[in-house]
């Protein structure tokens, strides 16, 4: 594999409307050369829609693609030399692996010769090289997905497109190939650009990730980055799980805010970059975040309320605590500390000033003005 091959991508505008319902709806997005991105959200977000519309099998009604600075929207999928893999495979049933892989190849005419080393070139790569000659249905889900990795791969394309590739598999080969993945983009060098609702997943694999909601792009950035500041109640929701706290900006000073909340005053620290809340604010609270405290232990906020509900995780125990002023507020306890109080009972917890962050809350729509 030429690792040295890679190309960038730039979407601008790009909306797909079929009648009055918008698909995709002005969206705007640059894929560095080499990257994995992911574009993450729900079913009906546009997501598919938007890969779709990159390899050519959905025409925008409006907006540009470009490749490396080229324009491609004119241009039919065979010649926008992308590789790429589906949800279900699609692999040839009567055809062996190494025939399978060497079909992209042949339909382009290239020579036996190099047919042969590139699919063995291929095969390797995916660490499949002693099953060239098996059919595809003697082969496990986590196999005959990288051979359709490296079908997509093996006539060395300009960006490789993945639609859901992960979903067939079940939890533990799911993660097996997430680390394949991963190590296979680190290797080949090439653009990937993938498609999934499992945020795990997402988080796990990119290093760049573009959330999706009703056909427009909503943040974007790295992995790290759109889990600790969300900017907006709908990201830190889809992405990971999160506690909301809603009330009254009390003032900020020092670098810190102060929000009214029921009975509770919460402290929360302000990056000097950030915007000041004012007037009636959300705050998100990652449950890793909060703690279960101890008596007489001491935190910048403590509250105390009741167990509602607790599950049982091997590791660890995830607790839910009914805070008055506040609701419930999820968290995780290690179980090496012993199990949780029972249902009911009184329970103090706590979390430091820096825990949350304040989110714009979007979960429901604008008012018209």
């Amino acid at each position: 594999m030429d690792q040295s091959f890679r190309s960038s991508l730039a979407i601008e505008g790009l909306e797909k409307r079929y009648g009055a319902v918008a698909a995709l709806d002005g969206v705007s997005l640059t894929v560095g050369a080499g990257e994995f991105l992911t574009l993450l959200g729900p079913s009906g977000s546009g997501k598919t829609t938007l890969l779709m519309a990159i390899a050519g099998f959905v025409a925008p009604s409006a907006g540009t693609i470009r490749l490396d600075d080229a324009p491609i929207l004119h241009l039919p999928p065979e010649r926008r030399n992308f590789g790429m893999v589906f949800q279900g495979y699609a692999l040839f049933p009567h055809m062996s692996v190494a025939k399978n892989v060497a079909f992209p190849l042949e339909v382009r005419g290239r020579p036996r010769a190099e047919v042969e080393g590139a699919v063995r070139g291929a095969l390797e790569l995916v660490r499949l090289g002693h099953l060239a000659e098996r059919l595809p249905r003697q082969l496990s889900g986590g196999q005959q997905q990288r051979v359709a990795l490296a079908r997509a791969l093996v006539f060395q394309p300009h960006l490789l497109l993945l639609d859901e590739p992960l979903s067939a598999l079940d939890r533990k080969l799911r993660l097996e190939v997430q680390l394949e993945l991963k190590t296979l983009h680190r290797e080949v060098g090439r653009t990937f650009i993938y498609v999934t609702h499992d945020q795990d997943e997402a988080l796990s694999l990119s290093d760049r990730i573009a959330i999706m909601r009703d056909g427009r792009i909503v943040q974007a950035g790295a992995p790290r980055d759109l889990y600790d500041r969300p900017r907006t109640r709908y990201v830190a929701d889809f992405l990971g799980r999160s506690n909301f706290v809603a009330g009254a900006v009390e003032g900020v000073a020092g670098g810190e805010a102060a929000l009214r909340a029921g009975p509770w005053r919460i402290r929360q620290s302000v990056a000097p970059e950030a915007e000041r809340p004012a007037g009636r604010a959300t705050l998100a609270l990652r449950p890793e975040r909060v703690r279960v405290l101890a008596p007489g232990e001491e935190a910048a906020n403590a509250v105390t309320g009741r167990v509602a509900n607790w599950s049982y995780f091997g590791t660890q125990y995830h607790l839910v605590v009914d805070v008055d002023g506040l609701g419930e507020i999820a968290l995780s306890a290690p179980a090496a500390s012993g199990p949780p109080p029972g249902i009911g009972e009184p329970i103090a917890i706590g979390w430091e000033a820096g825990g949350g962050t304040f989110v714009v809350d979007d979960s429901q729509p604008a008012l018209a003005a």
